[in-house]
């Protein structure tokens, strides 16, 4: 978006990546254009070459049909290492969550049960490397935000059992969209998202009522005592965030000086 907008959180940005800079350890990231993940450039031109190549290759001009593929059938249960099929996620996600950690855990949005964070084809174990007949399991990561702890389970999907059970603390993976979408929530609610509210406005005409008038990335956030807000103290302890929000085809604007603390449910700016 070429034209000049008033600037209220800080600018809107428009360029292919944003520098983090300040005294806090993040994780950094690159951010796209501004077509962003939507843009359909390169579908549109690869469906124009492929006419072309038709319309060379067919009797007088003429395009043939295309023929799709159906797509092949995928088995309830993956083998070696293949990924996990979608019944096998399903499958492991039930055996994972217990009775106790759903009574006793606490999501996002501070529903009952923990925050499923995702789940992934678990390693080998040291002695099965070599294994071809090794069984495959399954990690399902969860942060539980009633006592902000990152917990592993490991499903033996052979077996369909749990065979350990991991907690961490002070452990901080990147953010699942469920919160990313919480943290943006909290920021156009509160009073630090005005300018944020503004900028969108300002690109758009309209007003930023919902995070779903945004597309999202995120970097965890974690503090540095002392150079920052007595407030963003204890982020890294606790799960912090700083958003990146781009408005739907349009311009990402900059959040950066904005960090949300989704243990406490806070919006704090970085000093300075």
């Amino acid at each position: 978006m070429r034209t000049t907008v008033r600037r209220h959180l800080g600018k809107v940005v428009a360029g292919a990546a944003i520098a983090v800079t300040g005294t806090a350890v993040m994780v950094a990231i690159t951010l796209p254009g501004t077509a962003g993940a939507d843009d359909t450039t390169g579908r549109a031109g690869g469906a124009a070459a492929s006419a072309a190549a038709g319309q060379q290759g067919g009797a007088g001009g003429a395009v043939p049909p295309a023929v799709v593929e159906a797509a092949p059938a995928e088995g309830d249960r993956g083998t070696g290492h293949d990924p996990l099929t979608d019944d096998e996620v399903r499958r492991v996600e039930r055996i994972a969550l217990s009775r106790q950690m759903m009574a006793a855990g606490e999501d996002v949005g501070g529903d009952r049960g923990p925050q499923r964070l995702g789940v992934d084809l678990a390693e080998p174990d040291a002695a099965e490397v070599d294994d071809p007949g090794a069984p495959r399991r399954a990690d399902v990561t969860y942060y539980d935000y009633r006592n902000d702890t990152l917990v592993t389970r490991t499903v033996n999907l052979a077996t369909g059992t749990v065979e350990r059970t991991g907690t961490q603390h002070g452990v901080q993976p990147p953010l699942s969209p469920e919160e990313q979408t919480e943290a943006a929530r909290l920021l156009i609610a509160d009073p630090l998202g005005a300018g944020l509210k503004a900028d969108y406005r300002d690109a758009t005409g309209k007003e930023l009522t919902s995070p779903d008038q945004l597309l999202l990335a995120s970097m965890v956030y974690r503090a540095v005592p002392g150079a920052e807000p007595a407030a963003l103290d204890r982020c890294g302890e606790h799960r912090c965030v700083r958003l990146l929000p781009k408005v739907k085809d349009g311009p990402w604007i900059d959040a950066r000086s904005l960090v949300v603390d989704l243990s406490t449910r806070k919006v704090s700016r970085l000093a300075g």
